[in-house]
């Protein structure tokens, strides 16, 4: 079913009354707050039509609301729930000019003693949740003629910390399947772009409040940072992108002395926030 943020009797609902749809359309999903409501509020403000996905309706309802245009409740992590969403979307909207690959959900404990549940459910989300909604959108994205993919993947892509291993394990994987596709997908038209944030301050990821050391707390950026790079990425074909640029060092620092960084990681075992017990799962994964 649609559900959009507005409208009335006899017009498409989300629109109102005498308004033209905008005529690029975007898909952004986990639009329901952080980073990916960031980025529907900046392609807003660029005139696009964003069509938002994510599990919590009352919050897509709000933001839809805000912004005059649609929403889907979706658990991208459901290939049979994507398929649905994408069926009915690209009913209303044959052409798909951009898709937001941005749902993601944090793993913060390691691979021993994560709950198998959990890990599977880091997995699905963060890596398999980009694959079902590329293949479900594609026949749409295509129809463009031309069209862009971005996929906010984190530096935890390309440096993994043995405290959140299948998150970063996660963030490895959507890493490749975002490079791979790019060089896949380019004949047809389409365009993706990776986003490799780093620290970044979102209701699901707290990382302000996670972190004593004041150092640490000032390299955190805010959502709007990642958006405003999720646009220039999009209209300067950007292949891969890190938020702030500084952090392609680490990326560096892996492939160049890969056991000085493992060294360097595996030293914040010892590390608890202030009140976190020694028994819980530890720091939060380092980026994203």
């Amino acid at each position: 079913m649609q559900r959009t943020g507005g409208g009335g009797l006899g017009e498409p609902r989300g629109f109102p009354s005498g308004r033209r749809e905008p005529e690029r359309v975007a898909i952004v999903t986990g639009a329901s707050s952080g980073i990916g409501e960031a980025i529907a509020r900046a392609l807003s403000r660029r005139d696009w039509h964003c069509i938002l996905l994510a599990r919590r309706e009352e919050r897509l309802r709000a933001l839809a609301g805000d912004l005059g245009t649609e929403y889907e409740v979706c658990d991208v992590s459901d290939r049979a729930a994507v398929e649905r969403v994408a069926a009915a979307v690209r009913d209303r909207h044959p052409q798909i000019d951009l898709l937001v690959n941005n749902a993601g959900v944090p793993g913060r404990a390691g691979f021993v003693e994560i709950e198998p549940e959990r890990l599977e459910h880091v997995l699905r989300v963060n890596y398999l949740g980009s694959v079902w909604c590329l293949r479900a959108f594609l026949p749409a994205l295509e129809s463009a003629g031309r069209a862009d993919v971005v996929n906010i993947v984190s530096v935890a892509g390309v440096v993994a910390s043995p405290h959140a291993g299948p998150y970063c394990a996660s963030k490895h994987a959507q890493l490749a399947f975002s490079r791979a596709v790019r060089a896949e997908l380019r004949p047809r038209g389409i365009r993706v772009h990776t986003i490799n944030p780093g620290l970044v301050e979102t209701e699901g990821f707290p990382q302000r409040t996670r972190y004593r050391s004041r150092a640490v707390r000032r390299i955190v950026i805010g959502p709007e940072q990642v958006a405003s790079r999720v646009v220039s990425a999009v209209e300067r074909d950007r292949r891969e992108t890190f938020v702030p640029r500084w952090y392609r060092v680490a990326a560096l620092a892996q492939g160049l002395v890969p056991g000085v960084v493992a060294a360097v990681l595996a030293r914040r075992g010892s590390w608890r926030p202030p009140g976190e017990p020694p028994g819980s799962p530890g720091p939060p994964p380092p980026v994203r």
